[in-house]
């Protein structure tokens, strides 16, 4: 006899919604989650899945919501991440209040004392944001990037480290032509003051969804790391800017070349060498075989 169907649990349905909701492709966790509230026909269940994969799907995606009070975008990362649903602009010296589910910025206040770093790292933080700004605005052209003092934001002058994080995210979202497209990059830059080095070490990860008549998807990661001399702010950021870009377009240009080789290398690779037969067939003189002269030698036709 077939074994029973057991109907599932709440908490299974629901983690099986979260694992949908986490694994939406960038810019199209609505979708996904308008479906499934469909397929599961409890709200409740619903309800606490998207209270818990928003947040987490959100900050992975580094998505870019407008401020209220025309204080322009904030960038929803973890680096950013207060308390409750708090996130710091660190361009405004804002903190705008976030409702995940529905992706909205739904109230911002001014950021207090204890939030921001100290005038001194300030100085090396927005003199990099200002280079990174004009780095996105040439590279990205739906692009956006905040850079944050992560450790050290207390550090009142020179002979003591402080490392900051610069993040740009970018998407070009297009479903109504069936594709969908992303680019992460996090960039954390320690300060050592003891030795005048600033360490860099990049994360990159880039996204792509193609779904007309078909389902390809694209996750391509990437790790680097560099350094440079440690300098005054301007200085600083200018050499930091420069490892970035010119790292990001080396890797750029790999990923667009293993793409343009795509059918002559790995699709060649995953073809037989040899057909059965174990002899390569003669593409250069295809003219000396009759599909039609084959056929008549084996039935025996004309003689």
């Amino acid at each position: 006899m077939a074994e029973e169907e057991t109907e599932l649990s709440d908490n299974q349905k629901k983690e099986i919604a979260k694992w949908f909701l986490l694994n939406a492709p960038a810019g199209e966790i609505q979708y996904v989650a308008k479906d499934l509230k469909s397929v599961l026909n409890n709200d409740d269940v619903y309800d606490e899945a998207a209270s818990e994969a928003f947040p987490v799907y959100n900050k992975s995606h580094m998505i870019c919501l407008e401020m209220s009070g025309r204080f322009g975008d904030v960038l929803v990362t973890s680096y950013g991440e207060l308390q409750g649903n708090e996130y710091l602009d660190p361009k405004t010296a804002q903190v705008a209040i976030v409702d995940h589910v529905k992706q909205v910025c739904t109230e911002v206040r001014p950021a207090s004392d204890e939030e921001l770093p100290t005038p001194y790292v300030e100085e090396y933080r927005c003199a990099l944001e200002a280079e990174m700004l004009k780095y996105v605005g040439e590279a990205y052209p739906k692009g956006s990037c905040s850079v944050y003092c992560i450790n050290g934001k207390d550090v009142e002058g020179p002979g003591y480290d402080f490392e900051l994080v610069a993040v740009i995210s970018a998407a070009r979202l297009s479903p109504q032509n069936f594709c969908t497209g992303s680019w992460q990059s996090i960039w954390n830059i320690e300060c050592k003051d003891d030795i005048q080095v600033l360490e860099l070490k990049g994360k990159l990860q880039v996204g792509a969804h193609y779904f007309e008549e078909g389902n390809v998807q694209l996750d391509a990661k990437h790790e680097c790391r560099d350094s440079t001399m440690f300098q005054s702010p301007d200085d600083s950021a200018i050499a930091i800017a420069s490892l970035i870009r010119h790292h990001e377009t080396e890797y750029l240009a790999s990923l667009e070349a293993s793409y343009l080789n795509l059918p002559d290398a790995t699709f060649k690779d995953l073809r037989r060498k040899l057909p059965v037969t174990r002899t390569l067939f003669p593409w250069h003189s295809t003219s000396l075989f009759s599909l039609t002269r084959e056929i008549s030698k084996e039935l025996g036709i004309g003689k």
